[in-house]
């Protein structure tokens, strides 16, 4: 009677374990690398100024302007359109763009950008609709990504409307694997808005860079219905930084810069932050109307150069006090990139001590102010300086 019971019990529980065994081994493995974005993506995307309001001609004046304002030269080179791009989809499936539009088709288009020495990005959705309403890529994923090869696209971006009760990893997987059937090297941008928790996922699935929010805000900070100001950005990317390297990227959402919701001295410091998180810079303004205000802040070699380093490590909050933040992001040549961050609304001195850098107090080191271009008296132990409000200083800090 004892033997009979444990053989039941065994009996039991036996097709359990062979059916976990089984499930395991159904687990797709990790996608490889696709080798694109070893540096965060650069470049201009239509949304944040543009919204639905988008063209052929807008698209073009985007790209000559790229070219003629030396942002290209600085380093800018995706030419992204957001959603509303879209037509009907014909009797056989396929995606066509809108044709009052894009009267020339999307062929053509890009073939105008990459003449400028640019690269040509669209935009989809897992779902049945795009956030635009118009028709997503749910069904259609390899039927599609055959179409954008065709078409020369360079880069995705993919989101997450109208998706009812899908699973995002394997919704965003599909697309990945359409995307590398087709043999074009195409950055997949997963646009999630961090409710999956993409940074533990999206590298697996083939991603090259995750949201981690809702949209950004053009505001110093704030909430509104799915829209968060940058500083309410910043803190949810804030500990994401273990996630981020060459490849695959936190994406904080694009840039505000010079579209007239912050002071100079807010984008400013939007701008650094984003650099200093290892960030895509992807503009979001009027490239034809841009103040030389704008212009200084968003063509700043130096802050592009934090952005881009080839370490690839993402910055991080090292201290804070109140309203006073001090970042730090390691560097290929073994410095620092510093952001003293103000949140408040008066003047105050920011301190960043070197043990917070991970710099023995002992030692001495070469400053660089990134906004003014100026190198500052060496220092010992660490580096002070007042900051205006809501504003920034930026630094390196070479041993």
């Amino acid at each position: 009677m004892n033997r009979v019971l444990p053989l039941l019990a065994f009996l039991l529980v036996f097709p359990l374990l062979t059916s976990a065994t089984h499930a395991d081994t159904d687990i797709p493995p990790p996608a490889e690398p696709n080798g694109l974005a070893l540096t965060p993506p650069m470049g201009w995307n239509t949304w944040n100024k543009f919204g639905c309001n988008i063209s052929e001609s807008l698209i073009k004046a985007a790209a000559d302007s790229l070219v003629a304002s030396g942002m290209k030269d600085a380093g800018y080179q995706y030419v992204l359109m957001d959603d509303c791009w879209h037509g009907a989809r014909n009797a056989a499936g396929d995606i066509a763009p809108d044709p009052t539009r894009f009267p020339h088709g999307i062929k053509a288009l890009a073939d105008y950008v990459h003449g400028k020495g640019l690269k040509l990005g669209i935009y989809s959705d897992a779902g049945d609709k795009t956030c635009g309403g118009k028709p997503g890529s749910r069904g259609h994923e390899f039927q599609d990504a055959l179409r954008y090869a065709a078409w020369g696209i360079d880069y995705l971006k993919y989101d997450w409307c109208h998706t009812s009760t899908q699973d995002a990893p394997s919704s965003y997987r599909t697309m990945a694997d359409a995307l590398r059937a087709t043999g074009r090297p195409i950055v997949f941008s997963l646009c999630e808005w961090g409710n999956a928790k993409p940074w533990n996922w999206g590298a697996a699935i083939g991603g090259n860079l995750w949201r981690t929010s809702g949209d950004i805000w053009d505001k110093w900070q704030g909430k509104g219905e799915y829209q968060l100001g940058v500083m309410d950005i910043l803190d949810k990317v804030a500990e994401l930084y273990p996630y981020a390297g060459p490849g695959h990227w936190n994406d904080p959402d694009m840039l505000e810069v010079g579209n007239g919701g912050m002071t100079d001295t807010e984008y400013r410091a939007h701008f650094s932050l984003w650099a200093e998180m290892a960030a895509p810079l992807i503009a979001g303004n009027d490239l034809t109307a841009m103040t030389p205000a704008t212009k200084a802040i968003l063509t700043n070699r130096a802050v592009i150069a934090v952005d881009q380093d080839r370490l690839g490590a993402q910055g991080r909050r090292v201290a804070k006090s109140g309203d006073l933040e001090v970042w730090s992001k390691p560097l290929a040549d073994g410095g620092r990139a510093v952001v003293l961050l103000n949140r408040g609304t008066t003047v105050n001195r920011i301190t960043a001590d070197w043990t917070a850098l991970g710099y023995p107090a002992h030692l001495t080191a070469k400053i660089r102010d990134l906004w003014t271009g100026q190198d500052l008296a060496p220092a010992t132990g660490g580096f002070a300086a007042d900051v205006e409000p809501h504003g920034v200083v930026m630094v390196t800090i070479t041993p």
